[in-house]
């Protein structure tokens, strides 16, 4: 499996470049604790690894290697894989305790579990070993977050005498290792690259400075650490399955923050915590942090808490265990992205991290078994007051439904699935929010085993003592995903039916046409099955009117944006497209039809038509990255075109951008960033690309740049005189600094559905995530508002009054003509954390139908022209 002299070479080499004076003055083995005796026959870090613990970044695979040949030799751990990262590599989870508690584990899982269910709690023994989560590496950049596993694994599986052997006994220790292997790895090579004989420690070297778009996302340049709640990622769905399997009742979680800081622990800010979180919660946070605070003071050590980090967003990996009856503890080191570096507190070295954190670990360890009596009761607690604020609760449940797209629903119902959220079909019917949902509906009653989690996913909340946000401040998720949903204020009994983790439906195979195929463009996977017809060099047309046809199996009505794939004219063979379109209905569980004629039901909207029906091309889209762009947002549109849609789409370099020849691309994508995103000598080319018939697509601060660079200005109006400046306390800085911030709310936007840019949706409301204060131009065109802020926009999460009085009634889409090209603008960012499913089809649909409508001739000469030779 391993060529180990080619390894050992390897490794003898590497360790040359390594003359880390700075560091030289650390002990061996300077991770260890004080006065515990270890078992010098057990396997040490160095035996595999090649050099010391915070010498050099720990290769990904040599972490692995020593990690299971580590467990294979102890009786008291287990090491299993639990999934891959994005580029495969491997992702361990090793379940560490006492020989005696390993031959009886599945009986101690099934007693600690009886705690979280309200209806079952007082049946558990508490005489049961306490379960403690530590989970390492979730941001790749933040090295000693992950490194840190290995002493610490080295610890638990070597560690001789009393006190180990009460914790071993006292606990089940659970701990992924590592959490982002893809950003890991990038870092390590670069710290590698750069590595120097002479230990660099000038911030500014290269080694400190990793190259855009950095180490700290995953493949897709996802934060993994905001994954705990959207779920899109395959790292994030495989530690939550095994978190959620032991639901443990302490989980540590091991971060990096600005190199100018000491070392940070949990609780975080008092006034910045999820309203959900029970007031104990936070109780046995300060607790715990009692034993950090003895061993950091035993150790000399700078620290602090309560300040700078909060417990707002639940989708965190400090946060989300405490809406699900656990004591999430966030800890922080000073960041080193290379070996050593200097800061305000002079020298800090990577293996200082390193020890803090194993430190820590220790004694997150220590302090849950001294608290383990105090967990039993408050975890039990959590649960069974769950089941009271049920009871309490005016909403009984929530309702939702989205009967055009069944892939979106099984999605989300997936993901309450993942959750532990129970989700049922509605039994008859239920009538909420001045609806009534029936049969194709389904249910989330409050009253469930998890009722702080449930209300959490479904909640709006619009007031907050604390304006000061860490990260969003607005998550409700029946609206990111699009669905039509409502509170549940009347009885809901006799209306759960079954419970359901999706929706059941599978497409039938379609039957073989000689005339035409049609599929709804509202199905989710509808733009990737295109996508493959027109990269395979079959023609498909999109139809703009409601339609009626005859199909082998009667009439069907199809929507706006049903698309169309006729026989006539194309250029591949007959049975190449009843396959290809047979293979794909199947593999992406869509609902094709074999039409029979062209001829409509509808006087003026025949598939043939020149107006109501318009031909789509292959898009070839060139999407812009590099320094000054965003990498989240940049992330998020590689993510949807390529891995959900199978979508070739070309990654440029904003430094590339000018060796580029734009005219080989359908499509520019910009998203959010700043004003280095796109280089001063391009404005030029990219308006004459776009007048020659390119299609520009911008969100966010990508928007900005399009429409100071490339839309015509308007006349800028009248300023007002300058307000007197008023006098403020700085102590008041931060509160009103964020005043008038918008903290990552959920806005709500009428959209009109007859424009082929909302084709797909079938309710005139789209949800987006609003993070920023740009405001969009009211185009000239009067039909190119595809979407408008409602007068109420906000739907959860913090605005000021400010805000919404200015955003309200403005653009939050415009799509636009601009020479024979287009222009398609977005205030919000449509693709959020790959989980606004219901706003992605407006930007697919930007992607597809950009040229599937005309401009405006009634104030545009061009237009005009264009229509007079018509």
């Amino acid at each position: 499996m391993y060529n180990l002299k080619g390894l050992m070479a390897g490794l003898m080499l590497g360790a040359a470049m390594w003359q880390a004076e700075a560091v030289q003055a650390k002990p061996l083995d300077y991770y260890l604790q004080k006065g515990v005796n270890y078992d010098q026959s057990v396997l040490k870090p160095g035996e595999i690894i090649g050099h010391d613990i915070g010498d050099q970044p720990i290769r990904h695979d040599l972490m692995l290697r020593y990690i299971e040949e580590l467990a294979a030799n102890s009786d008291r751990m287990k090491a299993e894989t639990i999934g891959y990262s994005h580029e495969g590599r491997p992702i361990l989870f090793i379940t560490i305790t006492s020989p005696e508690n390993h031959a009886r584990l599945d009986e101690i899982k099934a007693n600690h579990l009886l705690r979280t269910d309200p209806k079952t709690a007082d049946q558990a023994n508490d005489d049961m070993p306490v379960v403690t989560w530590l989970n390492y590496g979730v941001h790749g950049a933040e090295a000693s977050g992950m490194d840190a596993a290995v002493p610490t694994l080295y610890h638990l599986a070597a560690a001789q005498g009393e006190r180990v052997e009460n914790e071993l006994d006292n606990s089940v220790i659970l701990i992924t290792a590592i959490f982002n292997p893809d950003g890991h790895s990038r870092r390590a090579a670069w710290v590698t690259q750069y590595g120097s004989d002479v230990l660099a420690t000038d911030p500014n070297h290269e080694v400190h400075n990793q190259f855009w778009p950095g180490a700290r996302t995953n493949h897709y340049w996802f934060d993994l650490n905001r994954q705990w709640l959207l779920q899109t990622q395959p790292e994030s769905q495989a530690w939550l399955a095994k978190w959620h399997e032991w639901k443990p009742q302490v989980s540590g979680d091991f971060h990096e923050m600005g190199p100018n800081s000491t070392y940070y622990f949990h609780p975080g800010v008092p006034t910045r915590k999820y309203p959900m979180i029970p007031a104990k919660g936070r109780e046995l946070l300060y607790e715990i942090a009692g034993y950090h605070v003895n061993w950091l003071d035993d150790e000399g050590k700078l620290y602090f808490s309560e300040e700078g980090f909060d417990n707002y967003y639940i989708g965190k990996g400090s946060t989300y265990p405490q809406v699900n009856g656990s004591l999430g503890i966030l800890f922080e080191a000073g960041a080193q992205m290379g070996i050593a570096r200097e800061s305000d507190q002079g020298l800090k070295t990577y293996s200082e991290n390193v020890q803090n954190h194993v430190g820590t670990s220790y004694s997150t360890i220590q302090g849950a078994v001294a608290m383990r009596e105090k967990l039993h009761d408050y975890q039990r607690e959590f649960f069974k007051s769950g089941a009271d604020l049920a009871k309490s609760d005016k909403v009984k449940g929530y309702v939702f439904r989205a009967p055009e797209d069944h892939t979106r629903m099984d999605i989300f119902l997936d993901f309450l699935s993942r959750h532990k959220v129970k989700a049922y079909r509605v039994n008859g019917s239920v009538k909420a929010g001045g609806g009534s949902y029936g049969g194709d509906s389904y249910i989330v009653p409050m009253d469930q085993a998890n009722y702080r989690m449930a209300k959490a996913l479904f909640n709006k909340i619009t007031e907050f003592p604390d304006k000061v946000f860490y990260d969003v401040s607005g998550w409700t998720m029946p609206a990111a995903f699009g669905l039509d949903y409502a509170e549940v204020t009347g009885s809901i009994k006799g209306k759960l039916g079954d419970a359901v983790t999706s929706t059941g439906f599978v497409a039938k195979t379609p039957d073989t046409s000689d005339y035409a195929y049609m599929f709804r463009w509202s199905d989710y996977y509808a733009p990737k099955v295109v996508n493959a017809l027109l990269q395979e060099g079959i023609m498909a047309r999109v139809n703009k009117e409601p339609v009626r046809v005859k199909t082998t199996k009667g009439v069907v009505a199809f929507e706006r944006g049903a698309i169309i794939v006729q026989k006539h004219l194309q250029t591949v063979s007959a049975g190449r497209i009843d396959r290809l379109v047979q293979m794909l209905a199947a593999e992406n569980n869509i609902q094709v039809h074999a039409v029979t004629s062209g001829r409509t039901l509808d006087a003026g909207a025949d598939l043939g038509g020149r107006n109501t029906v318009s031909d789509l091309k292959a898009p070839k889209p060139l999407l812009v990255t590099g320094p000054g762009v965003n990498p989240y947002d940049a992330g998020e549109v590689w993510h949807l075109l390529d891995h959900r849609m199978n979508m070739p789409v070309t990654l440029v370099r904003n430094e590339r951008l000018s060796r580029v020849n734009l005219d080989d691309y359908t499509h520019v994508i910009l998203v959010g960033g700043n004003s280095r995103m796109v280089p001063a000598n391009m404005k030029d080319r990219v308006k004459d690309w776009v007048r020659s018939g390119g299609t520009l697509i911008a969100h966010r601060q990508g928007a900005s740049w399009v429409m100071n660079n490339i839309l015509p200005k308007k006349k800028a109006e009248k300023a007002s005189p300058s307000a007197p400046v008023q006098r403020l306390k700085y102590s008041q800085k931060g509160q009103k600094d964020a005043e008038h911030v918008i903290g990552g709310a959920v806005f709500k936007s009428e959209l009109d559905i007859t424009h082929p840019m909302a084709f797909g949706f079938v309710r005139d409301h789209v949800a987006t995530n609003r993070n920023t204060s740009i405001k969009l131009r009211v185009p000239n065109d009067p039909y190119a508002q595809v979407a408008v802020y409602t007068d109420a926009p906000l739907v959860s999460g913090y605005a000021s009054d400010k805000r919404i009085k200015e955003l309200k009634g403005s653009p939050m889409m415009t799509a636009e003509r601009f020479g024979r090209g287009t222009i398609v603008l977005f205030a919000d960012n449509p693709n959020f954390r790959a989980t606004y499913y219901g706003s992605e089809k407006l930007f697919l649909n930007a992607i597809f139908f950009s040229s599937a409508f005309n401009r405006s001739f009634a104030d545009d000469e061009e237009a005009a022209m264009e229509a007079h030779s018509h």
